[in-house]
């Protein structure tokens, strides 16, 4: 028998992170007799993918960006729909991006039901648009989930779906040295450090830079021997830096993934923009506190479509308020200090949360025998022996 051809389609960074991930899996649970094809990026061509076309032209923000290059992205829609129809893989995994991979599987679907369709990531019909579980039931054959309370929602409406576990867990955030980054930057044992963490798109930091900044001339008063740590990425690290250059405590900025898990080991609390870092202060078991705030009239119109009572996803895995949100009105210098100077202070307080998002962890696949991609890999390989 053949080695199996899988094709793939990531559409965004995140999505080629999960796909490299996943061919490395394949790789190993086949000892590398699995065959790849498909769209993706640096990392899943760096894992052997000769991608169609560069994964950078489906990743676009926003209608103003869209709208121009919308003639390009049909065509891609049905070359990549042909050449799968052409090649006959044994399966073809999409990634995320349900925008451009869900047309294409549903191309697919209607050409030639025999090819199996599975999607990596489940849409969140939990939070919001329930009525997508069955519309893509209608043209699935297999989804993979990343959180355990998913599959249910899809296997109610006859779409088999299988838990594999969050990636995120595979990206060493537990594995930081708290006492190399202290070393480094001087920072002595004995003295709280607090990692503050605006966000990694520019519109996030516009708004929540200025309020994190007065919370911690508040914290300073209180804390005036804290030590702040600001982890940032390339591509917003240059209006970070020159914002919190009038910061109070002499914020250390730092960027790279090693360098942030390292401030997190170091430190004694977050304060944190709402999103997938909440996961990773969760990993980390670094105690946080959680802020974000966008425009009214979009917030009203999120209330009235979303159906979870808590913005951050430990919050909604525990069904509970385990780490404190502090959103739109509650978004303010003062409450944010204050939540802040709560953990700084408050053993009982760090710990019951420590304690919490343990929990979350293990939910996430963390401290599994075997990391999520390998497990979508296993799911992957019995969907095709079927």
């Amino acid at each position: 028998m053949s080695a199996p051809l899988i094709f793939l389609v990531a559409g965004e960074p995140s999505g080629d992170v999960l796909g490299a991930r996943l061919m490395a899996g394949l790789k190993q649970a086949t000892g590398g007799q699995v065959r790849f094809a498909g769209i993706g990026g640096d990392r899943m061509i760096a894992e052997g993918l000769d991608s169609l076309f560069p994964m950078e032209e489906l990743t676009l923000f926003g209608l103003a960006e869209l709208l121009p290059k919308l003639p390009n992205i049909l065509r891609r829609i049905r070359q990549t729909a042909d050449t799968i129809l052409d090649l006959k893989p044994d399966a073809v995994v999409t990634i995320d991006a349900p925008d451009f991979c869900f047309r294409v599987a549903k191309k697919v679907r209607r050409a030639d039901p025999s090819i199996k369709l599975i999607h990596y990531v489940a849409p969140t019909v939990w939070a919001w648009r329930p009525g997508r579980a069955r519309k893509i039931a209608a043209f699935l054959d297999h989804l993979l989930v990343l959180l355990p309370f998913e599959p249910p929602y899809f296997e109610k409406v006859g779409l088999p779906a299988t838990f594999v576990g969050h990636s995120i867990v595979e990206a060493g955030v537990e594995q930081g040295d708290g006492a190399a980054f202290r070393a480094r930057h001087g920072i002595a044992p004995e003295t709280k450090l607090l990692t503050v963490l605006p966000g990694s798109r520019r519109s996030e930091i516009k708004v929540l830079l200025p309020d994190f900044g007065h919370a911690l001339s508040i914290l300073a008063q209180r804390h005036p021997d804290l030590r702040v740590v600001v982890p940032t990425l390339g591509k917003v690290a240059g209006p970070v830096r020159e914002a919190v250059a009038g910061w109070p405590l002499a914020p250390i900025v730092v960027e790279g993934d090693a360098a942030k898990y390292g401030a997190f080991a170091a430190s004694t609390a977050a304060l944190a923009a709402s999103g997938t870092v909440a996961l990773e202060l969760a990993l980390a078991r670094l105690p946080a506190i959680i802020a974000y705030r966008i425009h009214p009239l979009t917030y009203r119109l999120y209330r009235r479509l979303i159906r979870v009572k808590y913005a951050n996803l430990v919050n909604i895995m525990q069904d509970r308020m385990l780490v404190p949100e502090y959103l739109q009105g509650d978004c303010v210098p003062d409450r944010l200090a204050e939540g802040v100077d709560r953990l700084l202070s408050d053993p009982t307080a760090r710990q019951a949360q420590i304690d919490g998002v343990a929990e979350v962890a293990r939910w996430l696949g963390q401290g599994e025998e075997k990391p999520p991609s390998r497990r979508a890999a296993d799911a992957v390989l019995a969907v095709i022996k079927g």
